[in-house]
């Protein structure tokens, strides 16, 4: 898989040389997370070039890590799964996400925003537990984003679960959240909560009251957000 060899036979150079290539660790993040098909990984990791992303999929079905079968419901398409193999790795990415939690300062991960990954990550991760039992949209604004990336919908239909589009679906909108990105993204890692970005203004909630003020709760957060941080 490795362009070059530790030419070590002890087990951490061997596994290093499968899993630390460049975005091999985040593209299992997202196979462990559940995404299955090309479309859903690139989302995940929507600076990796469409090519890389092949070629890192290639490489772990040949190192058995993931295994590559097609759809049973879309003819034509195909899904990627972890193996066994692939499995066991499901600790060690969630040991890597927890020490980046704890001890990455806060300011340094806040210099690398993506809206894609933000919203795509909200969307897997809603709590739909406090929300209204029939359809609710919200859309979300980030005003100083470019037009292409300024307005996102999260559709939350209790029949068919929750979906994300970056178009408009044509729906009337439950509720308007307008904040800007760095706001929202310290939000959802835990760094910042939905109360303060509202009172100090770089929040604004507008329409159904109840999904306003049930937003801290079906937001979910990400899986990290419990973490502690002990760096500054």
């Amino acid at each position: 898989m490795s362009v070059g060899s530790y030419k070590q036979f002890c087990p951490v150079a061997m596994a290093a040389e499968i899993l630390c290539t460049r975005w091999t660790v985040v593209l299992l993040r997202e196979l462990v997370a559940g995404s299955t098909r090309f479309n859903e990984l690139r989302r995940g990791v929507p600076r990796m070039s469409p090519a890389l992303l092949s070629q890192r999929l290639k490489d772990l079905e040949l190192a058995g890590i993931v295994a590559r079968t097609a759809s049973t419901s879309d003819p034509g398409v195909f899904e990627y799964h972890l193996t066994a193999s692939g499995r066991e790795l499901g600790p060690i990415v969630e040991a890597f996400g927890v020490w980046g939690q704890r001890r990455i300062e806060a300011d340094l991960s806040l210099k690398h925003l993506d809206v894609q990954l933000l919203m795509w990550d909200m969307r897997r991760n809603l709590n739909t537990t406090p929300m209204p039992r029939t359809r609710s949209v919200i859309e979300f604004v980030y005003p100083e984003l470019s037009a292409t990336q300024r307005s996102w919908w999260l559709i939350v239909d209790p029949q068919d679960g929750v979906d994300l589009c970056s178009v408009d679906p044509g729906f009337d909108v439950d509720l308007y959240v307008s904040v800007d990105l760095r706001t929202m993204t310290a939000i959802w890692m835990g760094l910042d909560t939905v109360r303060a970005a509202i009172g100090s203004e770089r929040m604004m909630l507008t329409g159904n009251r109840q999904l306003a003020s049930a937003m801290q709760s079906w937001l979910g957060l990400s899986p990290f957000a419990k973490e502690q941080k002990l760096a500054g």
